[in-house]
């Protein structure tokens, strides 16, 4: 078959030579714009990151078809096994998080909804299209716009949100006798400003990835297969950046989530993490709890407090991360050094550990203001909402010297159940708990 002009114009730019003093890519422009188009906002060390991407076409001789992904094994995290990937796997610096509303009261259509979402998932954190249906007349399975790219460690985590169970006394699918008890909204606290069109969700779907473009992929392809059946309810992008092994740093420049390395054991995640067998509901087993607040950071106002101050309000030392008294990030920390409304004395003070997978976001400026519309997309896992997230939450909301410079926003919880055996779906042990 001949080619057209315009094919072999692009076959001709994909195959042309990278010279050393290229500064970008046409393929790492084409990722700029695509990022763009989902409203990220990225730093300069986001942006440097960016840049230093190398291209990923196949080789001479490779055998790779020009539309087919490269599926480096290198980058790939699979999609299926007994926990859901995108929990304990090592962070990845982007997020895509969508919470998804249905729109019918039929069982039949969310359970076949759950199988193909899983069944595209399984596709795309493997780096390969959707499979491809119909004819040239048809809208394509896949999107299409990540092709060339590669897996970029995608993992998609999937999660049940309260209104899926009940939603204004309803039992919507005939799940509310398995709805856990951990399951409810956050109570309201003090200073909250949490805006419903930005809160809860039937489905909650986090996409993580070393790429930006792949996790925005993701979701968009979910949602472009849910036409008819599902919505998204609202959607939020995030970044962090840190040099491997290092503790990321918030906006307000101190490291953010120093505590996670005490639940680096599988003992410790056991503990803290995942729902035991032993708790009820049985299908949670091997799942865990996801909270979701996003936090507004008043920039410019932190941006003029002294450093002594920021120090104090958080509790540690914003060079090095070290706690009050200490030298180093990790020296164990003592709470008789910490002042007492610090951010860090109260979150221990609690007694409760989580495991934290905070995101920055800048959303642009707010029009009411001129001041930056940007914070922290907070996320924790917790194998108890009660017991460990809102005992930490309900101290730091009365006494955080932090809640000056901060607002939360937005609030949803989800379940997230086991993950899925090869060949099942995400949810797969909820509906065999009612034979359904």
């Amino acid at each position: 078959m001949n080619s057209t002009p315009e094919e072999e114009q692009n076959a001709a730019e994909e195959n042309r030579p990278e010279t050393e003093n290229e500064s970008i890519s046409r393929r790492e422009m084409l990722k700029l714009t695509a990022i763009a188009g989902t409203g990220v906002v990225l730093g300069m060390s986001g942006m440097a990151t960016l840049m230093s991407l190398k291209r990923a076409d196949p080789g001479p001789g490779s055998g790779m078809s020009a539309t087919k992904p490269q599926a480096d094994s290198g980058d790939v995290i699979p999609f299926y096994g007994p926990q859901q990937a995108g929990i304990v796997t090592p962070q990845q610096p982007y997020v895509c998080f969508a919470a998804f509303d249905i729109l019918h009261q039929d069982a039949g259509q969310l359970l076949k909804l759950l199988q193909e979402w899983s069944a595209a998932s399984a596709l795309m954190t493997a780096g390969k299209p959707l499979r491809e249906g119909g004819n040239v007349t048809s809208p394509p399975a896949d999107t299409g716009e990540t092709k060339g790219l590669s897996p970029s460690n995608l993992t998609l985590t999937f999660g049940f949100g309260p209104t899926l169970f009940q939603n204004n006394g309803e039992d919507r699918f005939g799940l509310a006798s398995e709805q856990p008890a951990e399951l409810s909204d956050i109570p309201t606290m003090p200073g909250d400003r949490l805006n419903p069109q930005w809160s809860g969700g039937d489905i909650g779907v986090q996409a993580c990835a070393d790429d930006p473009a792949v996790a925005f992929h993701a979701i968009r392809n979910l949602a472009k297969a849910s036409k008819g059946t599902a919505v998204i309810r609202w959607v939020q992008n995030g970044y962090i950046g840190a040099p491997d092994g290092q503790t990321p740093r918030n906006l307000f420049g101190f490291k953010d989530g120093t505590a996670n390395r005490e639940l680096d054991s599988d003992a410790a995640r056991s503990q803290h993490v995942w729902v035991s067998s032993s708790y009820t509901p049985a299908w949670m087993a091997n799942g865990t709890y996801l909270v979701a607040r996003k936090i507004r950071m008043f920039l410019e106002p932190w941006d003029r407090a002294t450093l002594a101050e920021q120090e104090i309000t958080f509790g540690r030392l914003k060079e090095s991360g070290a706690p009050f008294g200490k030298k180093n990030e990790f020296d164990p920390a003592s709470l008789s050094q910490f002042p007492a409304s610090s951010h860090v004395w109260l979150a221990r003070s609690a007694g409760t550990k989580m495991l934290r997978r905070a995101y920055s976001y800048v959303d642009g400026i707010d029009a009411g203001t001129g001041e930056w519309d940007a914070g922290l997309f907070f996320i924790s896992f917790q194998r108890s909402v009660k017991q460990q997230f809102i005992p930490m939450l309900s101290l730091l909301a009365k006494l955080d010297a932090l809640n000056k410079f901060t607002s939360h926003v937005s609030s949803a919880v989800f379940a997230c159940p086991p993950g899925a055996g090869e060949g099942g779906f995400v949810g797969e042990t909820l509906f065999r708990s009612g034979n359904r």
